[in-house]
């Protein structure tokens, strides 16, 4: 039944598509005649006002109506031009997560649910809602302190999201399991993994608990880091579906007029917010992932102050050599560095020549180091590179996807303050020291100490293995003499599941084939009428 309520939810979407007129104005290249003449017939249910709007307000009007976990998607696809094609990222990165407010009672009852205490008891005032997105909405309170009364903004989780993201998240695993299985060219791309990386991204946002541990975690990293920090959390007033936090009272980062005003360095904000989160992302493999204006304030003392850490990313030690390799490779215009960066990590297979590739890095960054500071751009840079990612059968590296959407962020945010903004100089003191610490001879003492780490865990862990192994070893043999056997419920389970999936693949298949005859004949009697 689960697979006829995802084919039932597609529809309603492929319905609101039509309707908006998104897939009206999905491009036509390349498409083989039997799919163009089927876009054509649903193009026909447009609304006629749609017809005339732009695709990014078509786009937008359609995942509105969709509702928050559409929201999501949209913003999360935003992130890959390698997936959706350059022109419809641009247009999703324009969505904006506002939704509209839930009421004051559903806010308490969520609070109190959350924490056992009511607002009354929590808090001096319990102020309306300023603020609402696709995932939760924001309150101004005051709180008593030993030092009077203290403002704080208290985020509460919007009710009954986790349940309509779960419906939801089925049909987007259905999706991406038909692209991967019938488009063969879509799997290098990994659809099923995007869906996945999605799911553990907005999982962890729906869980407050985990963002007031972000928030503390990367206060306690940058403690001495210049020019940037982050809110308080109030650890009392804080659970799964409410946390409350310092308020900032500070100029929000899109607000560049403002930001003059108040007599700020703009050229040195830019520089400080690139550099800050390169060092966050290198020295700590712990990085704010959603870092566009509305989340950065620049408080009354000059520093920036991040907000909202719903969505986190971490890196390995393997992946941030492999980022300050390839960043440093390009500032430096070694290509052959770059190259190897790449093979090393394995993100190239390794039958591909390393210097065809090479060659293929140096037509990317030569064009970039010719241009003016004003020109040059991490997002086209990752355009270009996901231009040679199929020449070379590089498959999508998930856990970078919000690495790659970040970076491209903050260097958008910082390039607003500063028009002339020069990522790769801004970035070179950073990753210089970095490569000094990690990559030389420091990296030698290092890999040598996790080394002998590893090897004092496993000489303690070898009784316990010495123990497994001979009971393995007892019951290979106990099943090579009496065979593989299964107790008869484990033999009747399988039995159910195997016969629950045969009829809900033919009711599916069947329900499949209805909706095809019913669009058709749609379609039909709209021409001839």
């Amino acid at each position: 039944m689960s697979v006829f309520r995802s084919y039932l939810r597609l529809m309603g979407v492929g319905w609101v598509l039509a309707r908006e007129g998104v897939i009206n104005a999905l491009p036509s290249d390349g498409l083989p005649p039997m799919v163009r003449l089927g876009k054509g017939a649903l193009s026909l249910l447009a609304r006629r006002r749609a017809r005339n709007e732009a695709r990014s307000d078509r786009i937008g009007k359609a995942v509105s109506r969709l509702g928050p976990s559409y929201v999501k998607m949209g913003q999360f696809l935003a992130t890959r031009p390698d997936v959706v094609g350059n022109a419809f990222a641009d247009d999703l990165a324009q969505l904006q997560d506002r939704m509209p407010f839930f009421s004051m009672e559903a806010a308490q009852q969520a609070i109190r649910g959350s924490l056992g205490r009511s607002t009354d008891d929590l808090y001096l005032e319990f102020g309306e809602p300023i603020a609402a997105a696709s995932i939760a909405q924001v309150h101004l309170a005051l709180v008593k302190t030993p030092d009077g009364p203290k403002k704080v903004a208290v985020k509460v989780i919007r009710p009954g999201i986790r349940q309509r993201f779960n419906e939801d998240l089925e049909a987007m695993y259905l999706v991406s399991h038909l692209q991967e299985r019938f488009v063969r060219k879509s799997r290098r791309l990994r659809p099923v993994d995007v869906t996945r990386t999605l799911e553990q991204t907005t999982r962890i946002e729906m869980d407050l608990r985990l963002e007031a541990a972000a928030l503390s975690e990367m206060a306690e990293n940058t403690v001495d880091d210049p020019g940037f920090r982050l809110p308080e959390v109030d650890w009392e007033r804080t659970g799964r579906d409410v946390v409350t936090m310092e308020w900032i009272d500070g100029i929000k980062m899109s607000d560049v007029e403002a930001l003059k005003a108040q007599g700020h360095d703009l050229q040195h904000l830019a520089v400080t917010l690139i550099q800050s989160f390169l060092r966050h992302t290198l020295r700590d493999g712990f990085f704010h992932a959603d870092m566009h204006p509305g989340n950065l304030f620049v408080d009354p003392k000059g520093e920036i102050v991040a907000v909202d850490m719903g969505i986190v990313g971490r890196l390995g030690k393997k992946e941030r050599r492999v980022l300050a390799e390839i960043l440093f490779g390009f500032i430096t215009r070694d290509y052959m560095r770059v190259a190897e960066a790449h093979f090393e990590a394995g993100y190239v297979p390794s039958h591909h020549d390393k210097a065809s590739f090479a060659q293929a890095i140096r037509a990317i960054g030569e064009p970039i180091h010719g241009q003016s500071a004003e020109t040059i751009s991490m997002g086209k840079l990752l355009t270009l590179l996901f231009e040679i990612t199929e020449i070379f059968d590089m498959a999508t590296q998930t856990q970078l996807i919000n690495l790659q959407k970040t970076m491209v962020v903050v260097e958008g945010v910082s390039r607003m303050l500063d028009p002339r903004f020069n990522m790769w100089k801004a970035s070179e003191p950073v990753v210089a020291k970095w490569i000094e610490d990690n990559l030389g001879p420091k990296r030698v003492l290092a890999d040598m100490k996790d080394g002998l780490k590893a090897a004092l865990k496993l000489a303690e862990a070898i009784p316990e293995i010495a123990d497994k192994t001979e009971t393995l070893h007892n019951e290979i043999v106990a099943m090579s003499k009496d065979g593989l056997r299964f107790d008869a419920a484990t033999a009747d389970a399988i039995g159910r599941a195997e016969a629950r999936h045969s009829r809900s693949g033919r009711v599916a298949l069947w329900f499949g084939v209805l909706i095809l005859a019913y669009l058709a004949g749609l379609a039909t009697y709209i021409i001839l009428n």
